[in-house]
Formats: C-alpha cells, sequence, structure tokens
C-alpha cells in the first residue's frame, strides 16, 4: 500500500476535503453542520490558523485553511476530525437514534483520510473558493451560492457572518503569488 504523504513544510493554504464514511448524510441537518463550523473555528484558534472559506455539505467538507507554522496541517485535521466524530456520534445517537441504528458500532464518522492540496496563487485560492461555493448549488440544494448557509459564500459575496472568521493570511491580499509567506 502506497503511503499519503502530506506536504506541510512551508506556510502554504491548504484545500481540505474529507468525507463521510461511505459517504453517509451525516451533515444533513443544522446541527450537525454547527458541530463541523464549530469545531473548525475552535481548532484554528487553538493552532493560530486561518480559515480563507469552506463549505459542509451533506456528506463531505471542504475548507481552505492557513497556519502561521509549518507542519500543522496533520495535526488540525486530526483533531477537528476526532473531535467532531464523538459530538456527531453524541447527536445521533441521542436525537437520531432510528438512523444510528442502521449504523454499525465500529463504523467511523469519517473517512480515515483527508485530501489536501496546497496553493500558492490568489488564482487557485479563487478557484478553490468558487469550486466549494458552487458546490450546493451543483447539487441542487440550493439555488444561488449564498442561499446556501454552510459555506463562506455569504462573506465573500454579502460580507455576512457566517459563523466563524473569515480572513486571510497577512501580506497577501493582493499578491498573485504566495512565495513570500
Amino acid at each position: 500500500m502506497v503511503k499519503r504523504r502530506v506536504y506541510d513544510d512551508q506556510n502554504y493554504i491548504h484545500f481540505v476535503t474529507f468525507s463521510c464514511y461511505k459517504r453517509r448524510k451525516f451533515l444533513n441537518t443544522d446541527r450537525a453542520r454547527r458541530i463541523v463550523v464549530g469545531h473548525l473555528g475552535s481548532r484554528l484558534s487553538k493552532q493560530n490558523g486561518l480559515c480563507l472559506g469552506f463549505v459542509i455539505m451533506p456528506d463531505h467538507v471542504h475548507a481552505l485553511v492557513w497556519f502561521p507554522e509549518t507542519q500543522q496541517l496533520s495535526k488540525f485535521m486530526n483533531k477537528w476530525k476526532d473531535q467532531t466524530s464523538c459530538q456527531l456520534k453524541e447527536l445521533f445517537q441521542n436525537e437520531y437514534p432510528k438512523y444510528w441504528s442502521q449504523v454499525e458500532d465500529s463504523d467511523p464518522i469519517w473517512q480515515a483520510r483527508y485530501y489536501g492540496l496546497n496553493i500558492w496563487s490568489r488564482k487557485k485560492v479563487e478557484e478553490k473558493l468558487d469550486y466549494m461555493h458552487l458546490n450546493p448549488v451543483r447539487a441542487g440544494l440550493a439555488e444561488q451560492i449564498c442561499d446556501w448557509l454552510w459555506s463562506s459564500a455569504r462573506w465573500y459575496q454579502e460580507q455576512r457572518s457566517v459563523g466563524l472568521k473569515i480572513c486571510w493570511p497577512p501580506g497577501i491580499d493582493n499578491d498573485d503569488d504566495f512565495n513570500t509567506l
């Protein structure tokens, strides 16, 4: 088996994606989505990280994150997934026992892996933001990107709160290339 490598030795912006185990729709409720967004903000705060954008879909999550120090992504992702997993299991056991009874006790909430892509240009960040924000529209969950409450689109389009602080790393607001981070 090929071991997946995470390259986190420079201050790149990271585009991360992770999915629910067996593509189950564990994130189909507002309460479940609040858990994911809440822990995203909490984990970033604890690691001095920033969120440039996100979208929570019924069965997967995308986020653009940045840390001022290298070697932070794996720790961040592991903690974010662990903490949300515990709370989501508790939510489903208590609030949705009928659905939860169909899930094997040994089944995790999340797929074991996450997929990360290092971003080094403003153009690529904007491409990923557009991709994320259009995801609910493509899936038929919203007609317009700002109709979906569980993404950063409203912050970018309307400067409205999205449940956590959206911020670009210092010094790159107008740069085309992030090699100087």
